[in-house]
């Protein structure tokens, strides 16, 4: 009985982390797919996955980096469904709602489309280290390719929105 007590208290615990990470989730998210409800959706995926997979998570390693790792392959797998039945890409062209000032919105617009213009892995990883915070190391891992490659594409992604703003 102590033993399920004790399990309980970790599944309480790790679930308690999980959702404390929605909010990030959800940003990440919204970069990624731009309906918020789709985006929502995405999230409440992520989550799913995450508590159905807490067995295969290591205590100690990067819960963040781990669950945006399971965002992006549900997204990665939703978008290869998707692509056998429609051939049309639901994030062009649409603009990201911005509050505020006439001037600051024009400016928010203009950094907007200048971020969804670039390619799609930059964007990531621009958004993981600028937005979310990460280190390099993280967002490597969450992108699943070298850190070398993550300053590499931050590098591109800098010059392309200096060059797209000026």
């Amino acid at each position: 009985m102590a033993e399920q007590q004790g399990c309980g208290t970790a599944a309480d615990a790790f679930a308690a982390a999980v959702a404390a990470e929605i909010p990030r989730l959800r940003r990440f998210a919204r970069v990624l797919i731009r309906p918020a409800d789709a985006a929502d959706d995405l999230v409440q995926e992520t989550v799913l996955r995450a508590i159905g997979a807490r067995a295969q998570f290591s205590p100690g390693t990067n819960l963040r980096a781990w669950l945006f790792v399971i965002l992006r392959n549900a997204r990665n797998a939703e978008l290869r469904r998707l692509r056998r039945f429609s051939p049309l890409d639901d994030e062009a062209g649409q603009a990201i709602p911005v509050s505020g000032g006439q001037e600051e919105r024009h400016a928010m617009t203009d950094v907007a489309a200048a971020f969804l213009r670039l390619p799609p892995m930059q964007r990531e990883a621009l958004w993981l280290v600028v937005v979310e915070g990460m280190d390099y190391a993280a967002a490597a891992q969450v992108l699943g390719i070298p850190v070398g490659t993550v300053r590499s594409r931050l590098s591109r992604a800098r010059d392309a929105l200096r060059a797209a703003l000026d």
